[in-house]
């Protein structure tokens, strides 16, 4: 055979898109599992023309599930970000939109069997450690894709999933400030580095004399922004305990700013080459996270969310997303018990997928 074929289903989940993938279809060895994945997706080509992936960080995501051994998990994800251009396969971070699909194509995977209307499933994120409950509408026993639910950045309406992320706090570096501090200063910049669900390096929009209220293409086009920021990324990785990042997509990097639509603040969230469209679901729980931290670098951005849970509202530049936070700051600082946000999927395709069996002859 000149080309393996892979079975897969062909998801949108959340404000990203990408195929999902039984694990146990794949290679088990990560090396050649990558130049499976960068084939699959098309990488090395801005528009992927030689795979399935979209041409942008949002669809060039990939999902791989098995059923767990953990006695708490129902489901294992693991994620991998594809670059659109590189040809790089990055295994660390992971993706809460992405993760809005996972219940749907765990249940038509087989992996899980729908119970009652609303089937509750247990997700442990294999690249973080975190925990995190998908709750998806199953009527008659079949996941229900159309409703009333709608998220900004995706067009019309569909079955509301609802997440209920648990343990992210220091999920990749052990810690929620990982510096020990929370607000450094970088090359002149203040900064929080901090790390909920995703490690993210977060600033005022303002001190790289941005409004905070720019669009993705906006500021992709200013390239001086990226060259004064990725440096301070870079620096900020280290002092996080996470090495030399400069060819990881994580920490993520942040802009804060007042809010102008009626949220609770504005926020600009970056891959970290380019503007995300809306905002990832990792980074908004992160960022809701420093909102409601005294003393970092959003204080005095935004008027304070009343009682616990607080609804935290983040513009982006596509809307908002809004996040649920059940915490408590007391004498220990920040504690997240949990953080809930609504997301939507659809199913799009399912079928196989080829890749060249010059790179992988199959099981």
């Amino acid at each position: 055979m000149t080309q393996t074929a892979i079975p897969f289903h062909f998801l949108r989940g959340g404000t990203s898109r990408g195929p999902y993938f039984k694990r146990a279809d794949l290679p088990e060895d990560h090396e050649t599992l990558a130049k499976v994945l960068l084939a699959v997706i098309g990488s090395g080509h801005p528009l992927n023309i030689d795979g399935i992936g979209g041409g942008a960080a949002v669809t060039t995501k990939v999902a791989m599930l098995s059923r767990s051994t953990d006695p708490d998990a129902d489901v294992d994800y693991f994620f991998a970000q594809v670059s659109v251009e590189d040809r790089t396969v990055d295994f660390k971070p992971t993706c809460g939109n992405i993760l809005s699909g996972v219940g749907p194509a765990a249940l038509e995977m087989g992996l899980v069997e729908a119970a009652g209307d609303r089937t509750h499933i247990r997700v442990l994120s294999v690249n973080t450690g975190a925990r995190i409950e998908a709750v998806v509408e199953t009527p008659g026993g079949k996941v229900r894709y159309d409703g009333s639910a709608a998220i900004d950045g995706v067009p019309g309406t569909a079955a509301p999933i609802y997440l209920n992320f648990m343990d992210v706090v220091g999920s990749s570096t052990g810690a929620l400030l990982p510096t020990g501090s929370v607000r450094d200063e970088i090359d002149g910049i203040e900064v929080t580095c901090m790390d909920v669900a995703m490690p993210m390096v977060i600033a005022r929009a303002a001190d790289f004399g941005l409004t905070g209220h720019e669009t993705a293409a906006e500021i992709d086009a200013n390239r001086d922004f990226y060259a004064r920021m990725e440096p301070i990324r870079i620096e900020a990785g280290k002092r996080m305990g996470m090495g030399d990042v400069s060819g990881s997509v994580t920490p993520k990097f942040g802009l804060l700013a007042e809010p102008r639509e009626g949220g609770t603040i504005a926020a600009r969230y970056f891959m970290p080459k380019s503007c995300h469209p809306t905002m990832a679901v990792t980074g908004s729980q992160c960022l809701a996270s420093c909102v409601l931290t005294p003393g970092t670098v959003a204080e005095g951005l935004f008027t304070p969310p009343e009682g616990v849970p607080a609804l935290v509202v983040i513009e982006h530049p596509s809307g908002t997303i809004d996040v649920t936070v059940d915490y408590e700051n007391g004498a220990d600082g920040f504690q997240l018990r949990s953080a809930g946000l609504l997301r939507t999927a659809r199913l799009l395709a399912r079928g196989e997928v080829f890749v060249p069996g010059s790179i992988w002859k199959g099981l």
